[in-house]
């Protein structure tokens, strides 16, 4: 259990891992993983769960019984995680500790995929 919704953990596949991001599409996974694993973390990856569904009333006595109709498909997405599990993102994105390919510090812009230049890449007067 996590201290904050800053830091959680948990365990994927059978290994205690620092969680990285939930719910997550796998164009983001791959964004992720390719950095990360840039940085010299150990990804694990698992497939999200569908979300549990709950049984229907039963049917009072004299109503004619009704099916419900099938739960829609649960959206493919996935859950990552590092198997440091003192792993942060927060703190890894504002301590400036992840670089991207280039060797230039990764900011939250590039982290949520806002922009693919870093802001220190560009001087302010050109924004």
């Amino acid at each position: 259990m996590a201290l904050n919704k800053n830091h959680e953990f948990e365990e994927l596949n059978g290994i205690k891992c620092g969680i990285v991001e939930k719910n997550a599409k796998p164009e983001r996974i791959a964004f992720l993983k390719e950095l990360l694993e840039l940085n010299g973390y150990t990804i694990v990856t698992v497939q999200t769960p569908p979300p549990k569904v709950a049984a229907p009333p039963p049917p009072k006595e004299g109503e004619p019984v009704v099916e419900a109709p099938p739960p829609p498909p649960a959206p493919e997405t996935f859950t990552m995680g590092v198997t440091d599990y003192t792993f942060n993102p927060i703190n890894a994105i504002f301590g400036r500790m992840l670089k991207t390919k280039k060797g230039s510090i990764v900011t939250w812009a590039y982290w949520n995929q806002e922009e693919m230049v870093n802001d220190d890449e560009v001087p302010y007067y050109e924004k």
